[in-house]
């Protein structure tokens, strides 16, 4: 799968969780749901996504995604 495939979607996940009012819930939701319904490649393929970018240069994943695969990364490994 592409990673700009996998970025958008992170992305759409990021933005149903963060009408969430509770933003640790929120972020952990984030990681949840990646771990729940992604395979372990797509996951594998994001956070290697995330790794080569670095952390000031994710612009391409929302702020709330990065901070959750960043909190949570136990979690998605």
């Amino acid at each position: 799968m592409q990673v700009d495939s996998l970025v958008r979607m992170a992305n759409q996940i990021g933005t149903f969780f963060e009408a969430m009012p509770d933003r640790e819930e929120a972020l952990e939701g984030i990681a949840h749901h990646l771990k729940r319904f992604w395979e372990p490649r797509m996951r594998r393929a994001l956070l290697a996504h995330v790794d080569q970018s670095g952390p000031g240069d994710t612009t391409d994943l929302s702020a709330m995604v990065v901070e959750a695969i960043s909190l949570h990364r136990d979690v998605l490994g």
